[in-house]
């Protein structure tokens, strides 16, 4: 039965692809990539000729009920993005949705993503968190940070190395100074690293030490004092 397959690549390491990724990418009719050039070195890795189409954030509305029409046609297609989960901070969410919508079956793959990872080497307590994603570049930022001063679970960001430093300036002030974070940048990368601290502590170093690549923050959760 034709359907959409939802497929986890990996987030750093080619070799983190499940196996049955893998099959699934060289059995489906076509691939809806992120950026098609990205996924095309993943493909050429894995030997997998399966053609591609470009799906992403600027171009999903205009083009998901198209997708879904030659799905009920009788195509197999699977959604990937650039690295990680598909509409998990990134595109999916609008064609899953779609499909489900017009009674089309849709699978989820189980695979890489970055939150996971994080969390667990952040050494916070793991089994009770919240994700937040991307926190609001502008309007709703500083709401959002008031609204999580008291939340006792253990808070999963992600961030972009060029706002890093000014988030941890931020998270110092709303959540205070003392509060524990670590920052996990490059997960499952050659030059992966976790650093463990106060805010205060990480945001004084990454105003002195430009940082790169992926990163998730991991946030201590409210204590209560």
């Amino acid at each position: 039965m034709s359907k959409l397959y939802v497929v986890p690549t990996p987030v750093g390491n080619l070799g983190d692809i499940t196996f049955r990724a893998i099959e699934v990418l060289k059995n489906v009719d076509v691939i809806l990539a992120e950026d098609t050039r990205k996924t095309g070195i993943l493909l050429k890795h894995y030997g997998i000729s399966t053609r591609m189409l470009s799906h992403h954030k600027f171009n999903e509305h205009q083009y998901s009920e198209a997708i879904c029409k030659r799905i009920l046609a009788g195509e197999s297609m699977a959604l990937v993005s650039d690295a990680g989960t598909p509409s998990v901070s990134d595109p999916g969410f609008l064609l899953v949705r779609t499909c489900v919508d017009n009674g089309i079956a849709v699978e989820c793959l189980p695979g890489a993503t970055a939150l996971i990872p994080a969390l667990v080497m952040s050494a916070f307590p793991s089994d009770r968190f919240v994700f937040e994603g991307f926190l609001p570049v502008k309007k709703g930022r500083q709401t959002r940070m008031k609204e999580l001063q008291v939340e006792t679970r253990t808070m999963v960001f992600y961030e972009s190395p060029h706002r890093l430093a000014k988030t941890l300036a931020e998270f110092a002030q709303y959540f205070g100074s003392d509060r524990k974070v670590a920052v996990c940048r490059e997960i499952s990368k050659i030059y992966e690293e976790t650093r463990r601290a106060s805010l205060g502590e990480l945001a004084t170093y990454y105003a002195q030490h430009q940082a790169k690549g992926e990163i998730v923050l991991v946030l201590e959760g409210f204590s209560g004092k």
